[in-house]
C-alpha cells in the first residue's frame, strides 16, 4: 500500500485550498458510520464524489474525492493489516470510519479510512481531490492530484490517526447535493466511474481496486479506457 506515482516532493505554492465558512455548513453532515460498514470494493466507488473536510486554524479546507484504492485486509498482500494487527496498523481492525495515517518513505503521508466493522481489517486509500472552486481563495487544480499531495495542502499529519471521520472535529467525510451542480445531460447519465488495476505497489497489482473520475483533472494517476 505504497503509492509511488502522483506523489511530489517539492512545496506547494503558497495558494490555500478553498477556505469555507467558519462552521460546517447546515447542509454538510458527516457520513454515518454505517457507510463504512461495508466491504472495501463497495465503499470506494460511492466515496466518489464525497468531500473531504479538514479543520485548521479555524476554517474549514475540502476537497472533493476523484480518486481512491480499496485495500482488502488480510486477504491481501497489498494491504498493511495482510500480516495481522500491529501497534501500527491496529485503526484498520478498530471501528469503521476511522482515519488511517502513515509516513511512506520517510517523507509522505497518506490518508486511508478504515472499512467493516471492528476486527475486520479493510481500508480506502485517498488518492486525490478536486478543490470545490477555483478563484483567489482556490488551490490549482492539481495541487491535491496524489496522496502526498493530498495530505500537504490540507495539513494532514500522524497526529490525526485514529481520528473519527464520522463526527465533525479536525477531519471528517461528508455529501452534499453532488452531482445535481452538474451539467443537466452529466446529471442524467450520472457521473462516469472508471477502474483499473492499483498503481505503485508490487504485490497484488493486477486487483481491479482503483476507482476514479476521468472527467476531473486532478486524478492522479493513469486513465484507462
Amino acid at each position: 500500500m505504497s503509492p509511488r506515482r502522483g506523489i511530489s516532493a517539492e512545496p506547494l505554492l503558497a495558494a490555500p485550498v478553498l477556505i469555507m465558512h467558519r462552521l460546517l455548513p447546515s447542509n454538510l453532515a458527516p457520513l454515518p458510520r454505517v457507510f463504512f460498514e461495508r466491504p472495501p470494493l463497495e465503499v470506494a466507488p460511492d466515496l466518489l464524489g464525497k468531500l473531504l473536510l479538514r479543520r485548521w486554524r479555524g476554517a474549514w479546507l475540502a476537497g472533493r474525492i476523484v480518486e481512491v484504492e480499496a485495500y482488502l485486509g488480510r486477504e491481501d498482500p497489498a494491504a498493511h493489516a495482510w500480516r495481522g494487527p500491529t501497534p501500527r496498523n491496529r485503526v484498520l481492525f478498530g471501528p469503521a470510519g476511522h482515519a488511517y495515517v502513515y509516513l511512506i518513505y520517510g517523507l509522505h503521508t497518506c490518508l486511508n479510512v478504515s472499512i467493516q466493522p471492528a476486527g475486520n481489517a479493510g481500508c480506502v486509500l485517498f488518492r486525490a481531490l478536486e478543490p470545490l472552486a477555483a478563484g483567489a481563495a482556490a488551490s490549482p487544480l492539481r495541487a491535491m492530484s496524489g496522496p502526498g499531495r493530498l495530505t500537504r495542502t490540507l495539513h494532514i499529519g500522524r497526529a490525526l490517526n485514529g481520528c473519527d471521520l464520522t463526527r465533525p472535529g479536525r477531519l471528517c467525510l461528508a455529501a452534499d447535493d453532488w452531482p445535481c451542480g452538474l451539467p443537466a445531460r452529466a446529471r442524467r447519465a450520472g457521473p462516469e466511474i472508471r477502474v483499473s488495476r492499483r498503481i505503485g505497489i508490487t504485490r497484488a497489482r493486477a486487483l481491479p481496486a482503483r476507482f476514479f473520475l476521468p472527467a476531473s483533472p486532478a486524478v492522479s494517476g493513469p486513465r484507462p479506457l
